[in-house]
């Protein structure tokens, strides 16, 4: 098969929403659709100690969420899927952020009990920003929820984008027992299993199965008929290009719990989402995926995976080219060439090697510490692809060590930590390092650093809050001393030595960056990592 064959195959995607939509359990299903998986796992099946797949972290294990994106492999209809799971929580929405750079497609997951939530707000706006082509599963179709019509409305009043219904219910709470196909015009009937945990038979019917009225009741089919008309005659038709542009989101519904709903979604969703497309670059260019050029950019580094072995993955989105074991990439940040001779594919935690891959697809390459976020690699023509930014954190902590003797092991991990984005480590100005402060835009994120510094590197801390709201970097000369003889604010060194001041609140910020509008100094709220500031 050549190049250009086994990119179109690729289908690279990540799945937004706001925590406790069903998420991870949908993650779960594809999953076990897939083939990847036998049985599906659930984060609330404590009884049975099962965990779900796509949460490896023990921390995420103990208290069912997600804090690290996943990166999950499986294939369906003869595509290869690269799955990102992302967090949902707005703590971790770094992370989110990083890793909606590396796919084509986003899932956005809706709960049908609770309509479109803040985070999902967020989320659909960096999709949008990106130009990332968003498919809209409403989920919990199996609970009482709001009715579908004003789901509908809500999805194109709160977030601006026309919304095409590709299925519709058929019931809703318990009596959900399908969903009817507008685009094949079939009605497609579930049978249940027990849990969920295994696929569900599918009876193909029709609206007028006389057992149907029988089945969800006189109202339900009622309200039906009347939604189904109704779409026919005023909805929002279906257009490709305007779903590629981001303008238009196919809607599904369905019950990741139940499994109702999640194979037709699967069966559409391999002829919506684009095969991998060209990007653009820093500087402007074009670059085609079946290019004979190898190139792609590092959108996530995680470290300790395997606490065995004290590993550190980079994981690199291909952009373009093939991948093979034991070639050699120049990393364009430095310059150097690197050898890529330890290669793998994820299901969460799991991992194989990979003798080659494609653009589009999901590598993590094993990294003694000469990857950063943001990082290109490339062979034959240099390319840049545009940085994953760091954004200004809003809430500071002192660490405390409880044993001096560990501060060797402390500012490891700290430094390791940061590369990985979870956190940012900031010194005061003469770089004594014995008090580091710490930054986070969500304050779940100091719980995971300090359990991964007491679990990975055996080291345990304490965190002083400290009064900080707001925080920028500085490019430009600032009066240091002057800006620290005020009160609500503190002037810190980044890890890469670049100054910044924290604010404890807007109104000092915004009067301190009115007093330096005239004098060439710039306040920046996000900064590329490996650059300097200006």
């Amino acid at each position: 098969m050549g190049l250009s064959e086994e990119i179109y195959k690729r289908r690279t995607f990540a799945i937004i929403s706001h925590p406790d939509a069903g998420k991870t359990t949908l993650t779960e299903k594809l999953l076990l659709y897939g083939g990847a998986i036998h049985t599906a796992g659930s984060v609330k099946a404590r009884r049975s100690s099962k965990m779900a797949t796509s949460d490896w972290m023990a921390m995420e294990q103990e208290r069912g969420i997600s804090i690290s994106t996943s990166v999950m492999h499986f294939e369906w209809a003869g595509c290869e899927m690269n799955l990102l799971d992302t967090p949902g929580h707005n703590d971790f929405s770094e992370d989110t952020y990083r890793t909606l750079a590396a796919a084509d497609t986003a899932i956005m997951l809706i709960d049908a009990v609770k309509g479109v939530e803040p985070q999902t707000i967020k989320l659909f706006q960096v999709c949008r920003m990106r130009g990332i082509p968003i498919v809209t599963f409403i989920n919990k179709m199996d609970r009482e929820g709001r009715d579908p019509l004003e789901l509908l409305s809500e999805i194109e009043d709160v977030l601006g984008i026309p919304t095409s219904p590709a299925t519709w219910p058929v019931g809703q709470g318990k009596a959900f027992t399908g969903v009817y196909d507008r685009w094949h015009q079939s009605l497609l009937k579930f049978e249940r299993a027990e849990g969920g945990s295994n696929r569900v038979p599918i009876i193909e019917s029709s609206l007028d199965d006389p057992a149907l009225k029988n089945e969800i009741g006189d109202r339900f089919y009622g309200d039906l008929r009347d939604a189904l008309e109704l779409l026919d005659g005023a909805g929002d038709s279906f257009d490709k290009e305007k779903f590629l542009a981001g303008k238009l989101s196919p809607v599904f519904f369905g019950s990741a719990l139940t499994n109702f709903g999640v194979e037709p979604f699967l069966d559409a969703f391999i002829d919506l989402a684009p095969a991998p497309r060209e990007r653009m670059t820093a500087d402007g260019d074009v670059v085609v995926p079946d290019t004979e050029d190898f190139s792609g950019f590092v959108f996530k580094i995680q470290a300790n995976m395997d606490p065995r072995h004290r590993d550190r993955i980079a994981f690199f989105r291909i952009c373009s080219g093939r991948f093979e074991r034991g070639m050699q990439a120049t990393i364009q940040r430095t310059g150097a060439k690197l050898t890529l001779a330890k290669s793998l594919m994820f299901m969460a935690q799991e991992r194989s090697n990979v003798e080659e891959a494609f653009a589009g697809d999901i590598v993590g390459l094993w990294d003694s510490g000469q990857l950063h976020i943001g990082d290109t690699l490339f062979t034959g023509k240099s390319v840049t692809y545009e940085g994953i930014p760091r954004f200004s954190p809003e809430n500071f902590v002192r660490v405390v060590l409880r044993d001096p003797l560990k501060r060797k092991q402390l500012k490891k991990g700290l430094d390791e930590l940061s590369e990985e984005g979870a956190v940012q480590v900031f010194y005061d100005l003469e770089r004594m390092e014995r008090d580091p402060i710490l930054g986070a835009v969500g304050r779940l994120q100091f719980d995971v650093v300090q359990n991964r510094l007491e679990n990975e590197y055996n080291v345990h801390v304490t965190f002083d809050n400290l009064p900080y709201q707001h925080a920028r970097w500085i490019d430009g000369e600032l009066d240091v001393k002057e800006i620290s003889r005020r009160s609500g604010t503190l002037c810190l060194r980044d890890i890469e030595d670049r100054l910044i001041v924290l604010f404890s609140s807007e109104w000092m910020m915004n009067r301190i960056i009115d007093d330096y509008k005239d004098k060439n100094v710039t306040f920046i709220a996000a900064v590329q990592p490996g650059r300097k500031v200006g």
